[in-house]
C-alpha cells in the first residue's frame, strides 16, 4: 500500500470517529437547550427575621435633578426571627430620593444588635411605589394599606461574629410596610 493511500485511509477513519462524535455532541447540546426552554423551577425563600423600626419625621434637604432628598432617622426598634433576634439600634437613617410621581429611591443604612450582644450591620437599598394619589398620601405620613404598596429591596449585611456568617454568605430580599411613625421590614433568605 502507498504511503498516501494509507494516509487517506486513516484519515477516513478519524473523520468517521469525529462525525460520529460531533452527532453525539450535538445530541447533548439539544437536549441541553430543550431543558433551557422548560420553565426554571424558581428559588426557594426562608424567612429570616422582621425588623420593627421606630422612625423620626423626615427631614427634606431640599430638590435636586433627580428628585426630593429626604432623610428619615432612625430611632431604635427591635427585630427576631428563628435564628436572630434583639433590637435595632439609634443612629440609622434612610437616605431617600422621591420623584415627581411618588416613585421612592431608598437606601438604609443601620445596626442591629443581637440579644446576645453582636452586631450586624444592614445596608438596604430598594423602592417603594403606588399609584400617584397613594404615594402622595404615603408622603404625607398618612397611614395606607401596605398592600397598595410596592416596597421591595435587596439588604447586604456585615458580621463579624462566627454563628451570624451566614447572614453574610447568602442573598436577601426584603419588603416593607411603611407607617406614620415606623416601618415594619421582613427579611427572607434566597435558597
Amino acid at each position: 500500500m502507498s504511503c498516501m493511500k494509507i494516509i487517506l485511509k486513516s484519515l477516513r477513519g478519524k473523520l468517521a470517529i469525529s462525525c460520529v462524535s460531533i452527532a453525539v455532541v450535538g445530541v447533548s447540546w439539544f437536549g441541553l437547550i430543550v431543558r433551557a426552554q422548560q420553565a426554571p423551577t424558581p428559588p426557594k425563600l426562608e424567612f429570616a427575621f422582621e425588623v420593627r423600626a421606630e422612625v423620626a419625621d423626615p427631614t427634606i434637604v431640599g430638590q435636586m435633578p433627580n428628585g426630593t432628598r429626604r432623610i428619615i432617622n432612625i430611632l431604635g426598634g427591635t427585630f427576631e426571627g428563628p435564628k436572630v433576634k434583639g433590637k435595632l439600634l439609634p443612629g440609622g437613617a434612610d437616605w431617600q430620593i422621591i420623584r415627581e410621581d411618588g416613585f421612592t429611591e431608598v437606601d438604609a443604612r443601620y445596626t442591629l444588635q443581637t440579644d446576645s450582644g453582636k452586631l450586624i450591620y444592614v445596608s438596604n437599598i430598594g423602592m417603594r411605589h403606588a399609584p400617584p394619589d397613594v404615594m402622595k398620601r404615603l408622603n404625607a405620613g398618612e397611614t395606607v394599606d401596605p398592600n397598595l404598596i410596592y416596597f421591595r429591596a435587596v439588604p447586604k449585611f456585615e458580621a463579624a461574629a462566627p454563628e451570624l456568617q451566614w447572614l453574610t454568605r447568602s442573598i436577601f430580599v426584603a419588603t416593607g410596610e411603611r407607617y406614620p411613625k415606623g416601618v415594619v421590614i421582613r427579611f427572607w433568605r434566597v435558597l
